[in-house]
């Protein structure tokens, strides 16, 4: 379906505009900010550059960062009624030092959202890693590529899972403009595990 450059921005702008609105109702950052921890918006709804996914991504940084601390956290967030599953990964023994915590909001009107939380131990690998991504990206890309992101974003099938920076990059380095060419640069460029990447 063929759908403008005008169209596009709104569906983002008023996409962006609920992502934040969930937030301030559902208590989440303050949540973690009340056990001491810092919280950054990161991803597509830090770059404005939010579609047809509805996630929002929350980095949490803890000095140190134990699994009790995150646990009880977590716990405060449980008890909202508007979240519904919540799934936990630790990778703490891994270079990344993280806890991942994944929740499901639900909205009055039914639609789902998924809450992303990276709880980082504070001067590990990746600590403020994705805030300079995203803010490069804010950056480097001028209206006619964040036009483009946008429109390639639209342009995936739900089916299909492409990460991100995959269309920051394509775009901004590669001078991807067509879901062929997407396509094309990603057979190219294939995303294993983290992508490390500042515009």
């Amino acid at each position: 379906m063929e759908i403008s450059d005008e169209i596009l921005e709104s569906v983002s702008r008023e996409r962006c505009a609920r992502a934040r609105d969930i937030l301030r109702r559902s208590g989440v950052a303050e949540a973690w900010r009340q056990a001491g921890d810092e919280v950054n918006i990161v991803g597509s709804l830090r770059m404005g550059l939010m579609m047809k996914h509805r996630d929002i991504d929350l980095h949490i940084y803890s000095s140190p960062l134990t699994v009790e601390a995150s646990f009880a956290a977590m716990a405060r967030i449980a008890a909202c009624p508007n979240i519904g599953r919540i799934e936990c990964c630790n990778l703490m023994s891994t270079p990344e030092r993280c806890i991942e915590w994944h929740a499901e909001w639900t909205e009055p009107d039914g639609e789902t959202w998924t809450i992303d939380m990276i709880h980082i131990e504070r001067g590990s690998r990746y600590d403020g890693y994705f805030e300079r991504m995203a803010d490069g990206v804010v950056r480097a890309a001028d209206g006619p590529m964040r036009r483009a992101i946008l429109r390639l974003k639209w342009l995936t099938p739900d089916s299909e899972h492409i990460m991100g920076v995959e269309y920051y990059r394509a775009v901004i380095e590669g001078g991807v403009r067509t879901f062929d060419e997407l396509q094309a640069w990603r057979a190219a460029h294939p995303a294993d595990g983290v992508v490390e990447w500042i515009p």
